[in-house]
């Protein structure tokens, strides 16, 4: 019998290089395979997977500035955040996480600032132009470079009405008939764009011409939540009495005019009443302003306010002048409305 030759392989040596290659065969793609393909759709791009994870637990999107937390880490972006607190107070509840139902307040609730830093830096496209930009960039780049932006004529302030995007305006100012024109073309509209800035600074001039009085008063109040005592409770803010001129005062606040089931609309507002609790002997008139105190949260838009008072009359609930409508949600969701009221005497 011939001799098997030395460099023939072996039965088991065959076997051992079979099964290795049976064993790579059923591990599947090679790890460089599987990041191709898993890169090449778009629909799991960590972009969108992020997206997913880190939208408001309310409004199912990202959130735009802070971001907030319950106990057990379900995010919520603030405009929602306060919107629950509101919630809550008007309903006499406790707001809880819309998830997992814990209970959530400003004390319990924390910022997360690695998810704003995240959502910061996240992809999103210009409104104008399509082009994708981070988050924190966006706005700039909207406001102020993007050459498809929404802009107006370099002469608009004698009447041109042109708006289109910023890479035509200079082809339209070349062209722009409104410098061609004589003074006299132009004049009305100098005097409507004058008489909006004299709109605008009226209010202003009006409280400096307040200040001059002798009679001046300022107190610091807290609008306080109660309920009245009806079958459908509805919520209401008192201050504690003060003293102004040598009488007592409150103010009184409602919710949507003390409409029912301010619950019900996304649109909140609320209106304050200043009320005279003690018998005057004579007519008072009086004017009064109301600024944001030092535990405000909310910015006031400046706003005069008169009337005469009788003993028998107070005046009509008025909106309180936010600045920003957003802020009413803002402060209904605590526990009360810090500000500062002037009063000023104006009686002859």
């Amino acid at each position: 019998m011939s001799d098997v030759p030395e460099n023939r392989p072996t039965c088991s040596k065959i076997s051992i290089v079979a099964s290795c290659f049976i064993r790579k065969k059923d591990e599947g793609p090679s790890p460089k395979k599987r990041k191709t393909a898993f890169e090449e759709d778009p629909s799991v791009k960590l972009e969108h997977r992020l997206g997913g994870i880190l939208c408001c637990a309310v409004c199912l999107d990202l959130p735009p500035a802070a971001v907030y937390q319950c106990s057990n880490g379900h995010l919520m972006c603030a405009p929602c955040f306060t919107h629950l607190l509101a919630d809550a107070q008007l309903r006499d509840e406790s707001a809880t996480c819309p998830n997992c139902r814990v209970e959530i307040s400003k004390t319990s609730a924390s910022r997360n600032l690695a998810v704003e830093k995240t959502v910061s830096e996240l992809p999103s496209e210009c409104k104008f132009c399509t082009c994708v930009f981070p988050r924190h960039a966006l706005q700039n780049h909207e406001d102020k470079i993007c050459e498809d932006r929404l802009t107006g004529c370099l002469y608009e302030r004698i009447g041109c009405g042109w708006r289109g995007p910023a890479h035509e305006a200079s082809a339209h100012e070349a062209v722009c008939e409104r410098p061609q024109r004589s003074a006299g073309d132009v004049l009305p509209a100098l005097e409507e764009r004058e008489a909006r800035a004299a709109d605008h600074t009226r209010v202003y001039t009006q409280i400096f011409s307040l200040l001059s009085l002798e009679k001046i008063t300022f107190n610091d109040l807290q609008l306080k939540p109660y309920r009245t005592e009806e079958f459908m409770h509805k919520l209401y803010y008192e201050t504690l009495r003060f003293p102004s001129f040598g009488h007592q005062w409150v103010v009184k606040a409602f919710i949507n005019n003390n409409q029912p089931h301010p619950t019900h609309t996304a649109h909140r507002e609320i209106t304050y009443q200043l009320i005279l609790k003690s018998k005057p002997q004579c007519e008072l008139s009086v004017q009064w302003v109301v600024a944001r105190g030092p535990f405000g949260e909310a910015r006031l838009a400046p706003r005069v306010s008169s009337h005469t008072f009788r003993g028998d009359d107070d005046p009509a609930p008025a909106p309180l002048p936010l600045a920003d409508p957003e802020d009413t949600n803002r402060l209904l969701s605590n526990k009360a409305i810090h500000f500062r009221l002037l009063m000023f005497l104006t009686n002859k």
